[in-house]
């Protein structure tokens, strides 16, 4: 049965995103019900069949009571289908809070958007032409991405785009005329971006062919305005990396899936295709995504050869690579404008026209060569040779398996991004002018800052400073003041890059001639470096090594302003005490099993070992060991077993107690309150299944601890409830974000967005997300801010905690180590050192939670594994890490729970994971194993959620929100008693009726006789 239904509704439900797996378990888990139905059908067609040889008068009667009976079995069903298998699914839809925004917050939404804009877009390139003469009135804008352009990405991060001002609306609205016969060609051409889903991805770039242009339309142009623009774009979204190798996408060789996978209709992530603008390739042999494309190459050379005024603007939230722009010199601007939200492109034509002074900087490098990368043979599909057997074993326990067992090695280490490119143009391996185009933290104005610094003072834990920013141009603007240190480094001693950002502070707006002063402090302790291969620290930690330290105050990575430097007489160790900021001093927990057999590039005799460090994995790479497949194992749904990390020494936590609490009585309770046990014992072991279990957009209603249900949604571009049905404004990318350098904005932007989820009574927001820009290729790198884990920190930071001012608990993701969509859920074993991760991959998460100011965060688990183990599954990270050193007290989240063959409930609450984001309807999610050691871990997993929920805006105010009943209680009430009067009074009526007339007939039969 199930496997008929799987086919005669799977063609229709995959196309609207149901997985096949997710489709089997639920019709696995209603077949019952189905043959219910069935039956009760067979019965309503063999009554209305037996009804034949009833008594005259009764037949009619026979079968409408039957038909009764058969809509009360249906009701019946109904009920315990939506209270029994599907209530997770029916509630988390039905209890959902639906609401309107208030005009004053959605207006607020849009202000905050327009100012990210405003400071979020970078000026890279300006020969003078920005900002235009007031002369000019009229602009050409071409490339098909301005009347289609990017507003965010796709997947958990997207949004609605429906009424966003348009790059066109923009132009329009500074008061510039835009010729609508360029307008209007492109939008004939394509009038809808192809669509990237998780599910499949068209890459295709719709750019009319040169054929378009004819001799008419440009010579109109010409006429029209003697300036151009020209506006490209990339897409990206989740689920899928972005193609290194167009070529192979074209000629349809892209997708590994059938020789990688062995469930290929579950493995999508290179399910792509492109469709060209006309008889030609659109990529040649070796060009990635990023590069222009062929009809785009030649849309550029066309445009330049026609006007000598060329504005570019890249429309992107990857870095392409944009080394033309100079190979013409009637390119004078380019504009970096990401995916700008509702209102967020309002800024370009106020950035044309003068009103708005740019004021952003890159968030990453801008490299000339992308495929020259040292990451750039070690992102993508790896998948493991030798393991089928095992692959077998996991598809045959899990159909949401994705038929894949893959690794992906971090040879690069700690240098990552700018990181790289500094400290290796300073050792002589690259010649910087000729890898980078432009530099992390990078942007031009229309007017000149003079930054001093001045007051340099070493006060033993801190160095302080100020820096005094002085307008000394024509207009007004603001400018980002850039701290940087530079530590002194040992050849073959502990890896340490030659430029980090440490701090950073953007300036308000400046009048020409005024100036205002900039006041830091860092703690040194902000500068140690992590000794994961225990060359000082036995154990691993952190450590200030002796020497001079440099802080550079910078225009951006690459050009120093001013510095000062301090000299450490002697190593501070901090594996014993910790830093100030430690709960618990950290030392090695994940090196063991992260940092995986490969060479990782080190900066050792002027990076020596770079070619045989940046080569992509040998076939012996992809041999799995003995000794890591037994880890695998363990960690694999079918072999997975809990009863082995039992503890005898466990005793079984009270279950089920009277002690008449509610969870309103524990508001503002702290962590280690014992009251928190009274609470617990009244939990039944039921209760705990449910509440970890029922995490799917939602936190689960628990009735015995009086715990409301609560609605959770995406995204990180805004409120985002597909269950629903309710959108909030939709907001820009943390890349457009990042690139303002502003902190007291994004805290703004939490504010703001805060409130709309506030406004709906929607706490839970999964967002922010801050995993790092390893590759210009990620999918996902829309919804991360940036390659540098401080910048990305001190912004999520601030973000979070304005979110956190309006009652919002945000889930903050995706922890840890989730740099790319390839693989992301199937077994995708990610190996890296522990001194990478922490200074790298960890630390925005760190910054972040640290900083966290009152009120409740969550934090949302990633889909990869770290080395041997799965990231929702791992105590070191989510216990070790998370909680005891930083200190976090809120709940843990896994992604979404699609199973996979290792998304096991039991096994990622044992080890620190509190709720899983699904139904709990796949067979992994069950708790087989009640044991003591299982049911504290358990118990344990409540607390958290618990904690974060009753510490949010769920239960503001002085009254207890429980009461009453739920939504869905309410409107199957509704329906149950409306019809079952309905029902019976029908089946009354009928049976009346056929009574009458059987004596009416019984009176005629008499008068006969």
């Amino acid at each position: 049965m199930v496997d008929l239904l799987v086919k005669l509704l799977g063609p229709t439900l995959y196309n609207l995103g149901v997985s096949e797996a997710d489709l089997i378990s639920y019709l696995t888990q209603l077949e019952g019900y189905i043959y219910a139905i069935i039956a009760a059908v067979v019965v309503l067609v063999a009554v209305m069949f037996l009804a034949h040889f009833a008594k005259k008068g009764f037949r009619c009667a026979v079968r409408l009571e039957a038909f009764m009976a058969f809509l009360t079995a249906i009701l019946i069903i109904v009920n315990s289908i939506c209270y029994g298998p599907m209530y997770a699914n029916v509630s988390g839809f039905l209890n959902a809070s639906k609401a309107e925004f208030s005009e004053e917050t959605i207006q607020q939404s849009k202000d905050t958007i327009e100012k990210v804009g405003e400071e979020g877009m970078v000026l890279v390139k300006n020969d003078g032409l920005l900002p235009l003469s007031s002369d000019v009135t009229n602009l050409n804008v071409f490339g098909w991405d301005s009347t289609c352009p990017i507003y965010g990405g796709t997947g958990s991060a997207g949004s609605h785009s429906d009424g966003n001002v348009s790059i066109l609306q923009s132009l329009q609205d500074a008061g510039y005329k835009t010729n609508e016969t360029l307008s209007n060609m492109y939008t004939e051409y394509c009038a809808e971006r192809p669509t990237i889903s998780m599910s499949a991805q068209d890459w295709s770039l719709p750019e009319p062919n040169m054929k378009h242009y004819t001799d008419d339309i440009m010579n109109e142009a010409k006429d029209f305005s003697d300036t151009a623009m020209v506006v490209l774009g990339r897409p990206g979204g989740e689920g899928a990396d972005l193609p290194t190798n167009m070529s192979a996408v074209i000629n349809g060789t892209y997708n590994q899936g059938l020789a990688t996978s062995n469930a290929p209709a579950n493995w999508r992530y290179m399910n792509a295709t492109y469709t060209n603008n006309g008889s030609y390739d659109d990529f040649e042999e070796g060009e990635s995504y990023l590069e222009p494309s062929v009809t785009e190459e030649q849309l550029i050379e066309k445009v330049c050869s026609e006007f000598d005024n060329v504005i570019v603007v890249i429309n992107a939230n990857n870095t392409m690579e944009l080394g033309w722009v100079d190979n013409y010199e009637q390119i004078k601007s380019v504009i970096l404008a990401p995916g700008a939200g509702e209102t967020g492109f309002t800024a370009l034509g106020e950035i044309l026209n003068g009103t708005v002074n740019p004021s952003g900087k890159t968030a990453d490098t801008y490299v000339k060569n992308l495929l020259s990368t040292h990451y750039i043979n070690n992102i993508g599909n790896f998948p493991y040779t030798n393991v089928d057997d095992l692959k077998a074993q996991a598809l045959a326990a899990d159909s949401s398996y994705k038929g894949n067992v893959s690794f992906v090695n971090y040879v690069e280490g700690i240098y990552v991004g700018y990181k790289f490119y500094e400290t290796a143009a300073e050792e002589g391996l690259i010649d910087y002018e000729s890898s980078v185009q432009y530099p992390f933290g990078y942007g031009l104005s229309y007017t000149s800052f003079d930054k001093t610094m001045t007051n340099f003072k070493d006060n033993g834990d801190t160095v302080s400073f100020d820096v005094e920013v002085t307008n000394t141009g024509d207009v007004a603007g603001k400018d980002v003041v850039e701290v940087y240190y530079t530590p002194p480094y040992t050849n073959g001693g502990i890896e340490k890059a030659s430029v980090n950002l440490v701090q950073f502070e953007k300036t308000e707006t400046l009048e020409p001639g005024k100036s205002q002063t900039l006041s830091f402090e860092i703690a040194k302790e902000d500068m140690a470096s992590y000794d994961s291969d225990e060359i000082k620290v036995a154990g691993g930690g952190y450590i200030l090594e002796a020497g001079e330290y440099t802080i550079s105050v910078r225009s951006d990575s690459h050009t120093v302003i001013a510095e000062e430097t301090f000299t450490v007489d002697e190593d501070i160790d901090y594996s014993t005490e910790g830093r100030s900021t430690d709960k618990t001093a950290p030392v090695n927990v994940f090196e063991d099993y992260t940092q995986g057999d490969f060479i990782q590039l080190s900066r050792a005799d002027g990076f020596k070992n770079a070619g045989a460090s940046w080569a992509a994995p040998t076939a012996e790479a992809a041999q799995m060991s003995d000794e890591l497949r037994a880890e695998v194992e363990a960690n694999t749904f079918g072999i997975y077993d809990s009863s082995k990390y039992d503890n005898v020494d466990d005793e079984m936590p009270t279950m089920g107690a009277d002690n008449g609490l509610t969870l309103f009585d524990l508001k503002g309770v702290d962590y280690n309150d014992a009251k928190w046990d009274e609470l617990l014992d009244q939990l039944t072991y039921e209760d705990m299944t449910t509440m970890i279990n029922v995490g799917g957009w939602q936190t689960a209603e628990v009735s015995s601890v009086g715990k409301i249900a609560t609605s959770d949604c995406d995204g990180p571009a805004g409120l985002n409830n597909f269950v629903t049905k309710t959108y909030g404004t939709s907001y820009p990318t943390e890349v457009l974000l990042a690139q303002t350098w502003n902190k007291d904005l994004a805290r703004e932007v939490g504010e703001s967005m805060g409130q709309e989820f506030s406004d709906v009574k929607n706490y839970g927001w999964y967002g922010p997300a801050m995993n790092t820009h390893r590759s210009a290729f990620a999918g996902r790198n829309f919804e991360y801010y940036s390659e540098d884990g401080v910048l990305a920190g001190y912004l999520a930071m601030n973000q979070v905690n304005g979110a956190v001012s309006k009652g919002v608990y945000p889930y903050v993701k995706h922890f840890a180590v989730n740099d790319q969509e390839t693989n992301r859920e199937s077994f995708l074993l990610t190996f890296v050192s522990e001194q990478a991760m922490r200074e790298i991959y960890l630390k925005p998460f760190e910054i972040c939670i640290k900083g966290l100011e009152g009120g409740s965060m969550a934090v949302m688990t990633s889909y990869n594994w770290l080395g041997s183990v799965p990231a929702c599954a791992n105590s070191d990270l989510l216990q070790t890490v998370l909680r005891d050193e930083w200190g976090f007290q809120g709940m843990t989240i896994t992604d979404y729970d699609g199973s996979y063959g290792y998304m096991i409930s039991e096994n990622c609450v044992r080890n620190g994971n509190d709720l899983m984001l699904g139904y709990g309807n796949s067979e992994s999610n069950q708790f087989p194993n009640q044991s003591a050691t299982g049911t504290l871990a358990m118990r344990q997993a409540c607390k958290n959620i618990m904690y974060t929920i009753v510490n949010s805006g769920a239960y503001a105010g002085d009254e207890n929100p429980v009461g009453g009943k739920s939504n869905m209680d309410k409107l199957f009430m509704k329906v149950n008693v409306t019809a079952g009067i309905v029902i019976g009074a029908i089946a009354i009526l009928v049976l009346v009726h056929a009574l009458k007339k059987r004596k009416k007939m019984k009176k005629v039969e008499i008068t006969v006789e």
